[in-house]
């Protein structure tokens, strides 16, 4: 079942598409994701008109609706999915780690590992005190010796 948020966005960004920018990143990106074409601005303009047409989500709605852009592997899908996580960082908790080392574990590129690490979790980091953050660190200290090259790249940026 697909929330009204997501396919909202998701009807958006095809809208969006343009064929050749979809080759284009397709060459330059890859890692087998597949791509609409929509630009950055596009993506980052569907995620802000989301948020208006649904001012009120909560904390769990967000989460949610971020897990429900990044199940499929779309680029633009995935990209508004951090965008709106960036967009909503405050809202984000130290047991929000878990979904994100997720995210990154499946990002397949470093155009989503990195903007999700510095965009995401460094500013929900910063957000951490006392338990939590100590807790947060012990995830990120994790990261860095974890077999997963993502989740190293993703320690060495913060």
């Amino acid at each position: 079942m697909t929330s009204p948020a997501a396919e909202f966005i998701d009807r958006t960004l095809q809208a969006e598409a343009s064929e050749w920018r979809a080759d284009a990143d397709a060459e330059r990106i890859g890692g087998g994701l597949r791509f609409y074409g929509a630009s950055v601005g596009a993506i980052r303009g569907t995620v802000r008109d989301a948020g208006r047409r649904h001012p009120d989500m909560t904390h769990d709605e967000i989460t949610a609706l971020a897990a429900e852009l990044w199940s499929q592997p779309v680029f633009e899908r995935r990209l508004a999915a951090i965008v709106l996580l960036q967009r909503h960082a405050r809202m984000l908790r130290g047991s929000d780690l878990t979904r994100v080392e997720q995210f990154l574990r499946d990002a397949r590129v470093a155009e989503l590992v990195d903007p999700l690490t510095t965009d995401v979790v460094r500013p929900l980091l910063a957000g951490l005190g006392g338990v939590e953050a100590t807790r947060a660190q012990q995830v990120v200290a994790r990261w860095a010796v974890d077999p997963d090259p993502r989740l190293r790249r993703a320690a060495s940026l913060l």
